[in-house]
């Protein structure tokens, strides 16, 4: 116990000091961290508990001694790791267990904790890289995910259920549900995780079957919520689900699922009869209550099926909610993907509305209307403002007659409800999250119209307000790309198309290209250098953008003891507070008092957005990653 306690002393002082060491200096090289591995396994965990994930990433390791297996299994478990980090970590513990990786993986699902929120996060990654492995490779463990049936960890039950589906044995999956309610809420829990080269189509039947009024509550409803994740039989789906409706028990979870269904398939029948419940429902809801998320979920699905019923009963149900509640629209962040999750929405012109941001990313996000043809008008003043508060001491909110209705700016986590009249004038009126660089991919349209069920039923998209007229091609993945293929590929290609493409892209918005662009992100004139000539690790850095971070643009999201989240940079920290870059264009940071922190999250997100490529075709992505490479190459 002397030795542990001494240990402890010289510990705190190693972190202290470091800690000094960085204060006020973001630029400073962080020193590599004395962890003493020789010591018990309480003793070497409690040196790695107490050093940050940049730290952590510098403790000295090999693969040649089993005593760096601490190490790597610290980062592998560790919140706020990127994929890359935990990749490395588990070809490090297969190399010294002489394992492979979904042993490794298994083992480290059983070791989490999922009472913990940031554990119950790293659980669901770590059960994405399992079920990533090779098919073949799964195969091999089929009596190993077998075993795990009786783990007491959720997650790893469910992963290794969701492993069997994927080698092909569903059937015994299926079989060890059938034990009791536990095993169920387990096969319902691995058809969620399934990867999207796991289709779900066949397991449909026995979600369905999961609903049957004889299962208990907690299974029909882990049934309904699943049901709506599988894309097959659609028009089935939201018949089945409408029968949930109107049992308030069931409501929340078949609406959500409702919302998931396209809208082609939902029959006017029976969007009649979801209507009905869901109008009546709204009358019964106390005033105080029509703000809950069931609420808004309830009265989005509403407002969506009106335009599967007759006019006559279209204007009967509007006029009902109307002396209710407001046109209520509810907008959400996409995490990551630096966009909101709808393009447009309409409103009636003169008509109350309230919008409500709902902010799932952990980058903060404004919602600003303004005048029809200012996005960027208004997204430029606004960035121009830096940290001086703008219109109604927003941040970046610029006094602009051409701000029509402004949010502040929503942190992570966070909402925050814009309740206006609309305008009197038909027309498009753009959206935009004005934080600065966010406008350019992060906006929309808000359409007034004179006639609102009118235009619902025959909805016209409304033109982009930045003129761009690209559509969706393919959510892009690293397995569409092969190595030989790759490299093949950048053959012939002109750096003049890439150069355009790259703007096009928005990539000099954050970085600098052959002299050119901005700052935000590292530079790139050098990557073909810097990863070694590695088209296919270049690559995986513009569509994945969180597979590996710079520490320098590692975002952390800090919640004070009011419920307030801050997300952004850290720059420097000591045992008295902590200093975040919330915005890489304002060069000072917030500084908050460590007594005044509920939590510090460490996030496994890029400040980069992914999807960027997601409008561009193979070929086109082929001419920006030429570019990219052009400047390092010796034949570029």
């Amino acid at each position: 116990m002397i030795q542990y306690a001494l240990l402890i002393v010289l510990v705190c002082l190693q972190s202290v000091m470091a800690q000094n060491h960085r204060h006020g200096d973001s630029a400073a090289v962080i020193k590599r961290p004395r962890v003493f591995l020789d010591k018990s396994q309480r003793i070497v965990d409690y040196q790695l508990k107490r050093l940050d994930n940049a730290r952590l990433l510098l403790v000295e390791t090999a693969t040649d001694d089993p005593k760096y297996v601490p190490v790597f299994r610290a980062i592998l478990v560790r919140p706020g790791m990127a994929r890359r980090n935990r990749d490395d970590a588990v070809d490090a513990l297969v190399l010294i267990n002489r394992t492979d990786s979904t042993i490794e993986l298994l083992r480290a699902l059983g070791s989490l904790k999922i009472h913990d929120r940031n554990q119950r996060q790293v659980g669901r990654q770590i059960s994405a890289m399992l079920l990533d492995q090779p098919v073949d490779l799964l195969t091999s463990h089929i009596e190993d995910f077998k075993k795990v049936n009786s783990s007491d960890s959720s997650i790893l039950r469910a992963t290794a259920q969701a492993a069997l589906i994927v080698t092909g044995n569903a059937d015994g999956a299926w079989s060890q549900a059938q034990r009791n309610e536990e095993s169920r809420m387990t096969w319902l829990a691995a058809v969620s995780l399934l990867p999207a080269r796991a289709p779900r189509h066949s397991l449909r039947d026995g979600v369905v079957s999961l609903m049957a009024s004889h299962e208990s509550q907690a299974v029909r409803t882990r049934a309904i919520q699943t049901l709506g994740m599988i894309e097959v039989q659609a028009g089935d789906s939201f018949h089945r689900l409408a029968s949930f409706v109107h049992l308030e028990e069931f409501r929340a979870a078949a609406v959500r699922s409702l919302l998931r269904i396209s809208a082609e398939v939902r029959d006017g029948i029976t969007s009649k009869r979801i209507l009905d419940v869901l109008v009546d429902y709204a009358e019964r809801t106390p005033a105080a209550e029509r703000t809950t998320d069931e609420f808004l979920d309830a009265m989005q699905l509403a407002d969506e099926l009106l335009s599967r019923v007759s006019e006559t009963e279209s204007e009967d149900y509007r006029k009902r909610l109307r002396e209710i509640s407001v046109r209520v629209v509810r907008l959400r962040t996409v995490e990551e993907e630096m966009r909101y999750d709808r393009s447009y929405f309409a409103v009636e012109t003169g008509r109350p509305v309230q919008v409500i941001l709902e902010n799932d990313d952990l980058m903060p996000h404004n919602l600003v209307i303004t005048a029809q043809d200012q996005l960027r008008a208004v997204a430029l003043a606004g960035a121009a403002l830096g940290n001086t508060p703008g219109l109604g001491g927003r941040l970046y909110v610029p006094d602009s007659p051409h701000v029509l209705f402004a949010s502040g700016m929503v942190n992570a986590g966070g909402r925050e409800t814009l309740t206006f009249r609309a305008p009197s004038e038909p027309g498009e009126y753009p959206y935009v999250c004005t934080f600065p660089r966010h406008w350019m991919r992060m906006y929309g349209v808000m359409v007034v119209v004179p006639d609102l069920d009118e235009w619902q039923r025959n909805p016209v998209p409304p033109r982009d307000p930045l003129g761009n007229n690209r559509s969706f091609v393919r959510s892009w993945k690293m397995t569409d790309f092969s190595g030989d293929v790759l490299s093949n590929s950048l053959r012939g290609r002109s750096p003049v198309i890439g150069a355009r493409l790259f703007r096009e892209a928005t990539c000099l918005s954050c970085h600098k290209m052959n002299g050119e662009g901005g700052t935000v992100g590292p530079q790139l004139t050098d990557v073909f250098k810097r990863l070694n000539g590695d088209y296919h690790l270049i690559l995986r850095e513009i569509l994945e953008p969180s597979y590996r971070i710079d520490p320098k643009y590692a975002i952390k999201v800090v919640i004070d003891v009011d419920g307030k989240t801050t997300s952004g940079i850290v720059t420097a920290e000591d045992k008295s507070s902590i200093s975040i870059l919330v915005n890489p264009e304002a060069p000072k940071p917030s500084v908050i008092r460590r007594d005044d922190i509920e939590e510090i999250i460490p996030s496994t997100n890029s400040m980069m957005p992914k999807a960027l490529l997601d409008r561009f075709t193979n070929d086109e992505i082929m001419e920006i990653l030429n570019y990219i490479t052009s400047a390092g190459r010796t034949d570029g």
